[in-house]
């Protein structure tokens, strides 16, 4: 007799451990799913900015701060020290050149002055009396060589008869011999006579020469001395505006003491400070733009200073040709530098995307609309508008380019 066989049940508890079971599996499938990328948030689009990617000219460039300047500016110093005794111009004249701005006293340079005069004077006075000595001096070798010809030519007439009449037995041999020494004896004084006569010449050649140069230094000591006395009155080294005067009557001042500075007031040029970050990718001949009540304006670096200080180097700019109308020392400017030649490029706007991705992903919204996806993408040079796609987006995208900070690691924004 066959015995029938029960089928067993699953009990409540079997029941309940089976379902804790699966709750589980289930929680952690959402944890994996919520951490596998595939999380959403809702986002608005009116708290959102959606950009479309374009292809357009590109040139990569750096914003940067300049202050105007006159193009030419020279610097007064004093070049010699004093007392401020008058002012004859106040900060800010317009000055030509060589008019005096201020004057300085310094009794210590007036006396070396008045001292250097007298020693010129003294020179100069024992300079001619040196000289009339010389003169007469050459004048009494003048007389002593005449007479020293005069009495060999009477010794040569005397021997020339005495040789004669010698010859012809008028006359003994002691006189002629006695002739004949005596005019030996005159030739050979007209020999040293001339010999004399020579040197004193060079000698007194010499004397006055070095006379000459002595009282010639003497002169450029003295013309020096006076120049740096005329130094005291302060004048304008160009046509320009006064600026900066520092010096007030009875002020007493050092010498080389910076007293102001004169501006040429023909033409300006932009002083421009640039990040040290830029320094190898700045030339003379570079260009930089700036609009000015609504007209864009062209400059060009004309000089480089490579020393930087505080991480930032300086360069000067220039206007390449018309200069702003009412343009003013000291007025700021916004500019534009273009560190590239224009080429096409693929281009995002600048956005506040950048800071949250660095430029290595962003979301890309669908071609409905309704939604917006993390893509790779890489970007390349950057000017103030627009960063260089490189790849990762074709003209016509659409992408989000403001913050991301909210947005923690969401995959997607459901667009409402």
């Amino acid at each position: 007799m066959d015995v029938p066989i029960q089928k067993k049940k699953f009990s409540q508890q079997k029941l309940l451990t089976i379902g804790g079971v699966i709750a589980i599996i289930a929680l952690i499938a959402y944890v994996i799913f919520q951490t596998s990328g595939g999380s959403k948030l809702n986002v608005e689009k009116e708290r959102i900015s959606i950009s479309t990617i374009s292809k357009d000219v590109f040139q990569e460039n750096i914003p940067v701060n300049g202050i105007v300047l006159p193009i030419t500016t020279i610097y007064l110093d004093a070049l010699e020290g004093g007392r401020v005794e008058e002012k004859f111009v106040e900060d800010g004249a317009m000055l030509k050149k060589g008019e005096p701005i201020l004057r300085l006293s310094n009794t210590d340079l007036e006396l070396s002055l008045i001292n250097q005069e007298t020693s010129v004077y003294n020179l100069l006075t024992q300079m001619q009396i040196s000289q009339n000595a010389a003169r007469q001096n050459t004048i009494n070798r003048q007389n002593q060589f005449t007479d020293v010809e005069n009495n060999l030519v009477e010794a040569q007439r005397v021997y020339d008869l005495n040789k004669r009449l010698y010859e012809k037995g008028a006359i003994g041999r002691q006189d002629y011999e006695s002739s004949k020494n005596n005019y030996d004896y005159q030739q050979e004084r007209m020999k040293l006579a001339k010999q004399v006569l020579s040197e004193d010449s060079i000698s007194s050649k010499l004397e006055i020469n070095q006379a000459r140069d002595s009282y010639a230094r003497t002169q450029s000591a003295l013309e020096l001395m006076r120049k740096k006395v005329g130094d005291l009155v302060v004048r304008a080294p160009i046509d320009g505006q006064l600026t900066s005067l520092d010096a007030e009557i009875g002020q007493s001042i050092n010498k080389g003491t910076r007293l102001g500075q004169v501006d040429v007031t023909t033409g300006y040029k932009v002083r421009v400070d640039i990040d040290e970050h830029y320094i190898s990718r700045i030339y003379t001949g570079q260009t930089g733009t700036f609009t000015l009540n609504g007209k864009l304006y062209t400059l060009t670096i004309k000089k480089v200073f490579t020393q930087v200080t505080n991480g930032r180097f300086q360069v000067d700019m220039t206007f390449e040709n018309e200069v702003p109308e009412g343009i003013r020392r000291g007025q700021n400017l916004q500019i534009r530098v273009a560190l590239s030649a224009e080429k096409q490029a693929v281009l995002v706007p600048k956005g506040g995307f950048f800071q949250k991705t660095g430029g290595n992903w962003i979301f890309k919204v669908s071609e409905n609309g309704n939604s917006a996806y993390k893509i790779d993408i890489r970007l390349g040079s950057q000017n103030t508008e627009y960063y260089e796609v490189v790849e990762g987006l074709n003209p016509g995208d659409k992408v989000i380019t403001s913050s991301y900070d909210s947005y923690g690691d969401i995959d997607e924004l459901i667009l409402k």
